[in-house]
């Protein structure tokens, strides 16, 4: 798979874009200090990412395919990794948030 599954969004919010202040995936990518996945041996099509962020905060992102036999290791990683982002991005916007009405 070449494009991220959360890259139109990305590109959806960079062109409505008017100040500096947003959570770019970019920024989010920042915040990965480690990742791993796992299939279960009593669900193998099912992929777990499990992404252990800077600050040491861990979030997970799951994906399975609703027929097994449609599994394919790359593309479960894929999205279990932008379902794992995807759960990062609120607590980042959390973050800004704070920081904007701090300011």
């Amino acid at each position: 798979m070449n494009d991220h599954p959360l890259q139109s969004g990305e590109a959806l919010a960079a062109s409505v874009q008017k100040t500096a202040n947003r959570v770019s995936l970019a920024d989010l990518e920042a915040k990965i200090a480690e990742e791993e996945f796992l299939n279960p041996r009593l669900i193998p099509h099912l992929t777990i990412c499990v992404l252990k962020l800077q600050n040491g905060y861990s979030v997970v992102g799951t994906s399975a395919p609703a027929d097994p036999a449609n599994f394919d290791q790359a593309a479960g990683r894929e999205f279990a990794r932008a379902d794992a982002l995807r759960k990062v991005w609120p607590l980042e916007g959390y973050l800004l948030r704070e920081k904007l009405a701090a300011e």
